[in-house]
């Protein structure tokens, strides 16, 4: 194993309930109410396929994307800097990888600035890739292949962990082999994943062996 590829929300942290947070708050905004279904639709796409989601479940399609996508970053930002918790068994994971000296990256479809407020709880790694700086993200296989290749190690020897169904198909694509750690939407067995119910007990020799 030449590295761990980490995905970030719903993965390392419990975020999805802070994104749904300022979700409902900009659809309240709106004068809307976004469908738990919409919500579930959004969790590990790209903001563009996000605020699509959005903007159709309201019936609000006439409305500025990019300033909607503006306004959920600012308010997801608030939430973020008053603290994130961690998924189960993510931390211990993390402080091992690092202990060990085995290359880590974070390859994450949220936004630079947004991970930047997350990394005071997550500490630091030795690539991260987030979703604005690469041409196409998740399910595409550039996120993965460009956190590899910014290593300098081979993607078929990398460990990529995943929480969603696009951040597992974009790390199977790219060549990673693959444990799936569903958060709030569950993952299908066919995806060609390892699906694990959490992360408590996983270990770097877990990690080798699987």
């Amino acid at each position: 194993m030449a590295a761990v590829l980490f995905d970030m929300d719903g993965t390392l942290i419990d975020s999805e309930q802070l994104w749904a947070i300022s979700l409902q708050q900009l659809a309240g905004e709106y004068g809307g109410q976004l469908s738990e279904d919409a919500r579930l639709r959004m969790v590990g796409t790209d903001m563009p396929t996000s605020m699509g989601i959005f903007h159709a479940d309201l019936g609000q399609e006439h409305r500025d994307y990019a300033f909607s996508a503006e306004r959920l970053v600012s308010l997801t930002g608030e939430l973020f800097a008053q603290g994130l918790p961690w998924r189960p068994g993510a931390l211990e994971l993390l402080t091992e990888v690092r202990a060990a000296g085995v290359p880590a990256a974070l390859v994450t479809s949220t936004e630079r600035r947004l991970v930047k407020i997350a990394l005071d709880t997550l500490g630091p790694f030795d690539v991260i890739v987030c979703g604005d700086e690469v041409g196409n993200s998740k399910p595409h296989p550039e996120p993965y292949l460009t956190a590899a290749r910014l290593l300098g190690v081979p993607i078929e020897r990398c460990v990529a962990i995943e929480d969603s169904s696009s951040g597992v198909r974009s790390a199977i694509a790219a060549g990673a082999r693959v444990i799936g750690v569903p958060c709030e939407v569950a993952l299908p067995g066919d995806l060609g994943a390892h699906l694990l119910p959490t992360l408590s007990g996983v270990d770097l020799a877990y990690l080798r062996g699987f």
